[in-house]
């Protein structure tokens, strides 16, 4: 049996300015989620979805979640093998579908994590252990969309 640990987030949304728009009404998307401790996040929904463009949106937070978490994971993997990360970077990207319904999902996540670690002989292990990595990730098992890696390994 594992451990389970509570995670909380506080939403504060106020209506400031309501648009008429023939007969609806276009509510401001943006809002704040606090979590104890820590800054307060000023949140809105994408452009696309007539937020603003400035902050971070449920989409971005999404993604970050994803990429964040397998770096951790992929750094603790390497520990456990002894490979020596110097830098990881990655560039991900989300594919949100829509549907004509107005309802969507993330069908696919693509990380293009790149790696420079110092020993030369470990390079193969170093890109296999994304798979690994992959599997432990907190985030990851809990999509159920796909998630690629695309990683590239190389020495510093």
């Amino acid at each position: 049996m594992g451990f389970k640990h509570l995670f909380k987030a506080k939403l504060n949304w106020f209506s400031t300015k309501e648009e008429e728009v023939s007969t609806s009404k276009i509510y401001s998307k943006t809002h704040t989620v606090s979590i104890e401790g820590k800054p307060i996040l000023n949140v809105s929904a994408a452009k696309a979805f007539k937020g603003d463009p400035t902050l971070y949106n449920p989409e971005d937070l999404l993604l970050s979640s994803v990429v964040s978490c397998h770096m951790m994971s992929y750094l603790y993997v390497c520990a456990q093998n002894g490979i020596e990360v110097l830098s990881y970077t990655d560039n991900a990207e989300a594919t949100l579908e829509v549907l004509d319904n107005g309802s969507g999902r993330f069908i696919e996540v693509c990380l293009y994590p790149k790696v420079i670690i110092t020993q030369k002989d470990k390079v193969a292990e170093a890109i296999t252990l994304h798979k690994k990595a992959n599997e432990l990730c907190f985030i990851a098992n809990s999509c159920n969309f796909p998630i690629i890696h695309e990683a590239s390994c190389e020495i510093g």
